[in-house]
């Protein structure tokens, strides 16, 4: 905040809220908050029966749980989170469709292990290799889609290592598309957690993700025949609430998840590395989520583009600006420890043209007994130019023969 208080001089509007006042998630208009979490792990000591484990909330991308959470261990098919993000990134910004046909290579249909048993040669719609990935874990589905959004699987996963850079996944080095056994391919259950939270962000997966059985036909032209998908992650049938995520399982990575529940606006995201069985790893992910819901709520404090003031343009055209969140903010409450909350929308007194849609203009500063938690980027709405010579002459002239008001 010093750079806006020292270049622009800054308006900073203080609103205090007693958050007992409101159910969590009605502030739309953008002011509430909730007690901080204590540090990840700090107070707990759960012991989970794996290799390594998290527990995060989704939304506000905080840990409330770690152990060995930073140990680079093989995925297996949890790798598949990363392949499905990919594709459904490359359907958003329109470079595909989910009703796109892709033909299967003599590659995708030579992949050993979970499959969707599909030759060389037949297409598949984009949605059902999501389907085969999400739910039966299919190993084909997964270089099908790489080659189809990539061009090669070599350049997907050249994508997938570029992407989990971006999202943060600092000890995570992918080297297929399907978490088979490879050299060098490893990531850890804070890497995981991340990319978790980030496949959530697409409700088109959570369908796969959560039906048991689906019968979708397979083979070519003549030769269909019917296959039916069954859901690897028992999860969503021993839990309620669960909404995915992907399963995995290899002699050396042991019986891994990444499961995932939401109960009201709490979405919460527990991985459990090397466990030593399948009943093990479904115990304990399902142990993580409920210390998390008893323990924690969740706050929405604004929605993604929600607009927080407008500020105007020195010399702008237009005069004035609005400015905006850049994501649905959202903060974690524990249970038993709601107070009094502030917040503050610090905007600069002008800003002086040109300004570019996107451009961080303020910040949105959360506090908790007077303390502050959090701080979240405010951007421009949109753009200003900056005003010609006649359009600013002309708006001085107005103001001259304007009459004042009495």
């Amino acid at each position: 905040m010093d750079k806006y208080k020292k270049s622009l001089g800054t308006v900073c509007i203080a609103v205090l809220i007693l958050i007992l006042a409101f159910p969590a998630g009605v502030l739309g208009e953008g002011t509430e908050q909730g007690a901080p979490a204590p540090a990840a792990g700090a107070e707990v000591d759960l012991a989970v029966a794996a290799k390594a484990a998290v527990l995060m909330d989704a939304g506000s991308r905080k840990f409330l749980y770690e152990q060995n959470s930073h140990e680079e261990l093989e995925p297996a098919s949890v790798t598949k989170i990363m392949t499905m993000l990919l594709a459904l990134e490359a359907e958003d910004c329109g470079k595909i469709s989910l009703k796109d046909e892709v033909t299967i290579s003599s590659r995708a249909a030579g992949m050993g292990g979970s499959q969707m048993f599909m030759e060389a040669g037949e297409t598949r719609t984009v949605e059902e290799l999501l389907m085969g990935m999400a739910m039966a874990s299919a190993n084909d589905a997964c270089v099908a889609i790489a080659e189809y959004v990539g061009g090669t699987e070599e350049i997907f996963v050249e994508m997938m290592n570029k992407r989990a850079a971006e999202l943060g996944m600092e000890n995570t080095h992918f080297s297929n598309t399907n978490g088979l056994p490879i050299d060098n391919h490893y990531t850890s259950a804070h890497d995981i957690a991340l990319m978790s939270a980030e496949l959530l962000k697409h409700e088109e997966i959570a369908e796969y993700m959560t039906t048991w059985m689906k019968d979708v036909t397979i083979g070519k032209s003549g030769k269909e025949s019917t296959f039916t998908l069954t859901n690897t992650n028992r999860l969503i049938k021993l839990y309620p609430d669960a909404i995915g995520i992907k399963t995995g399982f290899t002699q050396d990575a042991g019986f891994c998840l990444s499961g995932a529940a939401k109960r009201g606006e709490l979405t919460l995201v527990a991985v459990v590395l090397g466990c030593d069985s399948s009943d093990t790893r479904w115990e304990e992910t399902m142990r993580l989520l409920d210390y998390g819901f008893a323990t924690y709520d969740s706050v929405k404090i604004a929605g993604k583009a929600q607009i927080m003031g407008t500020v105007p343009v020195a010399k702008g055209e237009p005069a004035q600006v609005d400015v905006h969140t850049a994501e649905e903010l959202r903060v974690l409450i524990q249970k038993g420890k709601q107070a009094g909350l502030t917040w503050e929308a610090c905007l600069p007194e002008r800003l002086n043209a040109p300004v570019r849609i996107g451009d961080e203009v303020g910040e949105l500063i959360l506090y908790q007994d007077g303390t502050e938690i959090e701080r979240h980027p405010l951007l421009a709405a949109a753009s200003a130019e900056k005003a010609g010579f006649l359009k600013l002459t002309g708006k001085l002239l107005r103001g001259l023969f304007t009459p004042s008001a009495r």
